[in-house]
């Protein structure tokens, strides 16, 4: 019998960061379809011309696109899988650049700052959106429950960038309802330079066969509207097999290669808590 006298064993408290291991965001995030998610997301982005202008006129994404990248998954995983002050952090981070990110757009002759609520909903919402759609098509099944669930959980973080709280969408109807009533799409010439570097970024000669899989994975999901602008013709007949080809290979993927060094360590995190 214990003691009366004798200490109890503490348990450390977890930080769970945003979410924590129950949500979806942990779930969908760390899914190999995220890539096509990712890129889906960054086409359908740039087709509001003062967003475009803001990447074009401010980013080093012609000489270093893989850079953007990996800091965009970056800042994915930190504010999904860190603890609460890495997520808070990270956030911080992107505000600070969000403030001397302006200019006029060229093609509509509107200026443009980086913290304008406006364009920061659009990029929100079209990466929730993405996020969702290539999980769908490529990872598993998600209920519009879910879905419900995943879009609530992502304004948390639309709103440590900024974005005034009401603004975001918090349920998967209501984001369907802005992108749909979204108005001004346009194909500017920034916007095909950044469609060209997505398909065809610098890489050695024979990696590019296997570029072409989420090449295709993206132009497959993405809305009519920007298949139609970017003039990326998509058969139809196609999209169920190579769904089902690139489902089998992100499950592979899965199974055989390691999680991201950050979804290890949030894993561990909890695990020894």
């Amino acid at each position: 019998m214990r003691s009366a006298l004798q200490p109890t064993r503490s348990i450390p408290a977890v930080d769970p960061g945003l979410f924590g291991p129950d949500s979806i965001a942990w779930r969908l995030h760390a899914d190999p379809a995220m890539l096509a998610g990712g890129l889906r997301a960054l086409l359908v982005q740039a087709l509001e011309p003062r967003a475009m202008a803001g990447v074009d006129q401010h980013s080093r994404y012609r000489v270093d696109p893989w850079g953007r990248l990996q800091r965009t998954t970056e800042f994915v995983y930190l504010t999904t899988y860190g603890d609460r002050a890495t997520a808070e952090d990270a956030c911080e981070r992107v505000r600070r650049v969000h403030q001397r990110i302006k200019g006029v757009d060229p093609t509509t002759g509107r200026s443009y700052t980086a913290s304008d609520p406006d364009l920061l909903l659009w990029i929100h919402a079209v990466e929730v959106h993405s996020f969702i759609a290539a999980y769908r098509a490529y990872a598993g099944r998600l209920d519009d429950e879910d879905a419900d669930r995943y879009v609530l959980e992502m304004v948390r973080v639309a709103e440590l960038v900024e974005l005034p709280v009401g603004m975001a969408p918090r349920s998967l109807g209501e984001l369907r309802e802005y992108l749909r009533a979204f108005d001004g799409l346009q194909v500017t010439e920034a916007a095909r330079e950044g469609m060209r570097m997505i398909f065809f970024p610098p890489m050695p000669l024979a990696l590019r066969p296997l570029w072409a899989i989420p090449a295709m994975a993206t132009v497959a999901i993405l809305p009519r509207v920007a298949r139609d602008l970017y003039g990326l013709p998509w058969p139809t007949p196609a999209t169920i097999p190579l769904r089902a080809n690139v489902f089998a290979l992100t499950r592979v993927m899965n199974a055989l290669l390691p999680p991201s060094p950050i979804i290890r360590r949030a894993r561990a995190r909890v695990a020894a808590a």
